[in-house]
């Protein structure tokens, strides 16, 4: 039978903040995942069950009734849910595939801040099919999806709703055990009638920085704290065109130790990245750098450590700098990931071993990651070091430093050192919002001197509701070269303002209106404007069940310097060029059967016209079957010469069970003239044991004789363990 630490009852508002808690239940009878709480502990658990609405009406009272029950023993945490409903045959629950985003669909989510420091933590959700999801918190703000916890779960519908279990295994979590009170927040999210409730709502936030807290949790452990990974992969590559085959079996290891509950050790070797999912392709019509984003397990673990500056995208659900593109935004990035174990053609070049050091001690995050890369292309094998600390300072705030070593893309030495200021306070009167960011980079670089800096300031005004908006100056010198970091481009200062009002209407068919303008101007630093641009987002509306349309006007003026080759023999000369285009963006509602994403854009060009259609419908068909199609296609003609772009993605998604599943996705270009198959079967029994068949197979119409002949395939079958102690 369960042991009570308190009375159950419902959870408390506390101290002069009105913030909520409740004091968690210790049990000595682990509740059985499956579903159904029917366990002896959840009669005694504390029921916690003041909702209220985020989203659409922050404040209001929830439509449906939500009960949650927390438990705890010396291994893990228990937390279970029952979401009643009056339309259980209206459960949206369309998602059944593990891995696959479920915001779509209904949920239950936990916020959770093991340290209850307001900036870090975890996010944990689950739908009606107990389809898992997870995330890390970056920069408290921005959430890492890619991040992969091992935590257990099982859901189960009936006629008057649906429950939830779930366990999160404190050998998955960070913490200091010194500390009794836990940060923690939960959701529910009805897509039937476009609600989202949670137990701490303010500012529609979703993030450490809105928790209440859950006392109580002590005596608790993380066995030995070690997590053994054994991984075994057998490829066979053949490059067609030059009938070379090559078959290898290898195999991997990955181990985890947490040294302390809080301070995470890591080590890998002969690293097997073959089942990573292949990047979506992209188009570049930019004489600019491209970013694609890090989805390899190995250095998602932990990554918000060696988060710096808030040098990054959008953060998750917040409005950012919309002028800007999200190359330009990630702009100045000392350390990213990608820049290790991948060439310059994106092609996987081997690790021979690495280790990592992440976690926490006292007040500051601490991160320390040392890699040797093996030889390739005439690149020397390489060792690879990256060190970061941060310190919590005030309220919801940090300063810290970063230092780099190592060039994976050359035999050049090089490094980086730089420090960060990061303040938030989220905690203004009247719902406010202010973010606020401040960093210095130098590198060094051998045979490069001088003007080898970057530094950034801003400050942002996130509102969820009323006037919003900010401004983000950084500089990038000529000569600053992280080799381990990402640059869109040198010798600039960035300048980024935005201002916008969103209101919230609270009846009708919708659920925000915000029109606002974002300007984005880029200098050199030798004198003379390279780019600036002014959009006017002319209206942007959200509809209750969460539907989208944007209408924005871009006034653009860019200055070559230099002749621009955009396309084979089409060359634009170098002078000054100012242009009009207009466009729209539509999104409809991820619940329903026929789901379409897309917009178009149309206007000048430099010299000529743009003509932009992008689209990408989705069928879902069924929780087992899905298939979307999508299609990016450009017109330009210019004075010089006129092209065409076109990019085709299609998928088919089998989804036999939870476990089993078939995903396939075709992709093609007219600019490589290339079409890419990746089909992947993937087992996954439970958390932490994976099986992948992975076929990548390419082809090419390099005569453009509308033929397409192979190039290249791979063939990887792999299986991974985690073995935990």
């Amino acid at each position: 039978m369960a042991m009570i630490a308190m009375p159950s009852g419902h959870a408390q508002e506390s101290g002069p903040s009105a913030e909520k808690q409740f004091r968690i239940v210790r049990t000595d009878v682990r509740p059985v995942i499956d579903g159904h709480l029917d366990d002896a502990v959840w009669s005694v658990a504390p029921v916690i069950d003041d909702f209220v609405v985020s989203v659409p009406n922050e404040g209001d009272e929830p439509s449906e009734y939500t009960q949650v029950f927390a438990a705890y023993d010396s291994d893990a945490l228990y937390i279970a849910a029952r979401s009643w409903t009056d339309s259980p045959e209206s459960i949206t629950a369309q998602v059944l595939r593990q891995g696959e985003t479920i915001f779509a669909d209904d949920d239950f989510a936990i916020i959770l801040d093991p340290f209850n420091n307001q900036r870090s933590g975890y996010f944990f959700a689950v739908n009606p099919n107990g389809v898992r999801e997870d995330a890390l918190y970056e920069n408290t703000t921005s959430m890492e999806f890619n991040w992969d916890g091992i935590f257990y779960a099982a859901s189960s519908m009936d006629d008057e709703g649906w429950t939830v279990e779930v366990e999160l295994p404190f050998k998955t979590l960070a913490f200091d055990p010194e500390n009794d009170t836990w940060g923690i927040n939960f959701l529910r999210r009805t897509q039937r009638i476009g609600e989202m409730v949670m137990w701490v709502a303010r500012n529609q936030a979703l993030n450490p920085s809105v928790t209440g807290a859950m006392i109580g949790i002590s005596d608790v452990n993380q066995g030995r704290g070690l997590d053994v990974v054994p991984s075994v992969s057998v490829r066979h590559a053949q490059r067609h065109e030059m009938s070379l085959r090559d078959t290898a079996f290898d195999p991997s290891i990955d181990v985890f130790y947490k040294i302390t509950p809080s301070l995470n050790g890591s080590l890998t070797v002969n690293t097997d990245f073959s089942a990573t999912e292949v990047d979506d392709r992209q188009v570049n019509l930019t004489r600019f750098n491209l970013f694609f984003p890090e989805k390899r397990d190995f250095f998602l673990r932990d990554t918000d450590i060696f988060q710096f500056g808030r040098i990054a995208g959008n953060q998750f659900g917040e409005v950012g700098f919309t002028a800007a593109s999200r190359p330009s935004r990630e702009s100045g990035k000392p350390f990213f990931s990608r820049k290790i174990g991948l060439n310059a053609a994106g092609l996987p070049v081997d690790l021979d071993y690495g280790g990592k050091l992440s976690g926490r001690i006292g007040r500051w995050d601490v991160g320390a990651l040392a890699i040797r890369q093996e030889a390739f292309g005439g690149i020397d094998a390489t060792d690879i070091v990256v060190a970061r600390g941060a310190a919590n300072v005030l309220s919801e705030s940090s300063i810290g430093f970063i230092a780099t070593r190592g060039d994976p893309g050359s035999n050049l030495d090089n490094s980086v050192l730089g420090v960060d200021f990061r303040f938030l306070n989220t905690r203004l009167p009247g719902g406010r919002i202010v973010r606020g960011d401040a960093w210095y980079l130098d590198s060094s670089t051998e045979h490069l001197a001088g003007d080898s800096g970057a530094f950034g300031l801003g400050v942002q005004m996130p509102n969820p509701t009323g006037w919003q908006g900010g401004f983000d100056l950084r500089e990038i010198q000529s000569h600053y070269n992280p080799a381990l970091g990402f640059v869109d481009r040198r010798g600039v200062r960035d300048f980024n303002a935005s201002i916008g009002y969103r209101y919230r209407p609270r009846e009708g068919i919708l659920r925000a209106i915000l029109a606002g303008v974002d300007a984005q101007q880029v200098n050199l630093l030798a004198g003379g404007l390279q780019s600036k641009i002014i959009r006017l987002r002319l209206l942007e509306v959200e509809g209750r069940l969460n539907d989208e349309l944007n209408v924005d006007y871009t006034r653009n003026t860019e200055v070559l310097y230099r002749p621009f080759e955009i396309s084979p023999g089409v060359v634009i000369p170098a002078d000054s060029y100012s242009f009009d285009q207009y466009g729209f963006d539509l999104r409809t509602a991820g619940q329903r059967t026929v789901t379409v994403m897309g917009g178009a854009r149309a206007g000048e060009f430099f010299e000529g016209d743009l003509f932009n259609i992008r689209t990408q419908v989705s069928w879902n068909a069924s929780r087992h079957f899905r298939a979307t199609a999508g299609y990016d296609y450009n017109e330009i003609r210019l004075p010089q010469g006129e092209f065409e772009t076109r990019l085709l993605r299609l998928r088919m998604d089998l989804i036999f069970s939870s476990r089993w599943s078939w995903v396939n996705l075709v992709q093609y270009d007219n600019v490589s003239e290339t079409a890419g198959i990746n089909s992947r079967i993937e087992w996954i029994p439970a958390p932490g044991r994976e099986g992948y068949i992975v076929l990548n197979h390419n082809m090419g119409d390099m005569d453009h004789d509308d033929r397409f002949d192979p190039i290249s395939s791979d063939l990887a079958v792999k299986f991974s363990y985690t073995f935990r102690f």
